[in-house]
C-alpha cells in the first residue's frame, strides 16, 4: 500500500468537506438518509416526526461502509439525531413551498431551508481571547502530526497468541507456519492512523521498538507491524494560524446557531422513535 494513498487524501478531503458550513445538516443527513418516502407516508400527522427501523438499518449499514465497523451508541445517536434535524427541515421547507421548483428532492428542499434559517443568523464577534482560547482547544487541528513509517504483515484473523509468536518468529528469523501478506506505510499522520486502526493502534506504534516485529491490538484485532521509522509532530504559534483559527471558529460558531435554530423548530414536533435497537 502507497504511503499515502488516494483513499487517505479522499478521507481526508471527506472531513473537511464535512466542516463547509453549509453542509453540515446535508451532508450527515439528506445525503445519508434520503430514500425516506416509505416512513413519511405512512405518518398522517405531520406534527410527528416517527424514526423507523428503516433509519437505523440505512444508518448502520452506511457507517459501516465508511468505518469498517458498527456505530457505537453515541455515534448511532447523532447520526439519528442528524436524519431529525434534516426531518424538521425538510417539512419547514415544505411548509415554506420552497419545493417548487425541485418536485421529490428532498436534500434541495432542505438545503433551501437551512439558508433560510442563515440568512438570519448574526455571529458574535471574536476577540483574540476568544480565538486564542479556541486554538488551545483544538490544537490537534493546527499542530504538525506526528507520522510513522512501518510494515504490516497481514494475516488472516489472527488471535493475540498467534500474533505475538509470529512477531517473535519473525524477529528471530525463524520459519512460520502462518500465510501472511505484506503492507507498507509511508509517512502516515497519526490522526489518520486513530481513524484506521484505533487509538489503542496508535498508542502501540507510540510504544513500539525501532525496526522490530510487534503485535499491536486495533480496533479490528491484533496486527503485526515493524515500526520502521516516527517523526514527531511539531507545535505551530497562535500567530501563525491566526487566520485559520478564524475561519474554523466562525464555521463551528455557525453551526452552533444553526443546530440550536433547527432544534427550536423542532419543538413544534413530536418525535417517535419505533422499533430502535439500541
Amino acid at each position: 500500500m502507497p504511503a499515502e494513498s488516494s483513499s487517505t487524501r479522499n478521507a481526508s478531503r471527506g472531513r473537511a468537506l464535512l466542516r463547509e458550513p453549509l453542509l453540515h445538516f446535508v451532508a450527515l443527513g439528506a445525503l445519508i438518509f434520503a430514500a425516506d418516502h416509505l416512513i413519511r407516508s405512512r405518518q398522517a400527522d405531520p406534527r410527528v416526526i416517527v424514526v423507523g427501523p428503516e433509519v437505523e438499518r440505512e444508518a448502520r449499514a452506511i457507517f459501516r461502509n465508511a468505518k469498517g465497523r458498527e456505530p457505537s451508541p453515541a455515534e448511532l445517536k447523532i447520526l439519528r439525531e442528524r436524519w431529525i434535524d434534516n426531518e424538521v427541515l425538510y417539512r419547514e421547507g415544505l411548509a415554506l413551498k420552497l419545493e417548487q421548483g425541485d418536485p421529490a428532492l428532498r436534500e434541495r428542499v432542505i438545503f433551501k431551508a437551512l439558508n433560510v434559517i442563515e440568512s438570519n443568523l448574526r455571529l458574535p464577534d471574536a476577540d483574540d481571547a476568544t480565538l486564542h482560547g479556541w486554538f488551545e482547544r483544538h490544537r490537534d487541528q493546527y499542530d504538525s502530526a506526528a507520522r510513522y513509517d512501518f510494515s504490516e504483515a497481514v494475516t488472516v484473523q489472527a488471535d493475540d497468541d498467534t500474533a505475538r509468536r509470529f512477531a517473535a518468529a519473525l524477529n528471530g528469523g525463524e520459519p512460520v507456519d502462518v500465510k501472511s501478506g505484506l503492507r507498507i506505510f509511508r509517512g502516515r499522520p497519526r490522526n489518520t492512523i486513530v481513524d484506521a486502526f484505533g487509538a489503542e493502534f496508535a498508542a502501540g506504534l507510540d510504544r513500539a521498538a525501532l525496526r522490530e516485529w510487534s503485535a499491536i491490538p486495533s480496533q479490528a484485532g491484533p496486527r503485526v507491524i515493524r515500526l520502521e521509522a516516527r517523526t514527531p509532530g511539531e507545535a505551530v504559534a497562535f500567530d501563525e494560524v491566526r487566520g485559520r483559527v478564524l475561519q474554523d471558529w466562525r464555521d463551528a460558531k455557525a453551526q452552533e446557531l444553526r443546530t440550536s435554530a433547527v432544534r427550536e423548530l423542532g419543538r413544534k414536533y413530536s418525535v417517535q422513535i419505533a422499533g430502535s435497537s439500541s
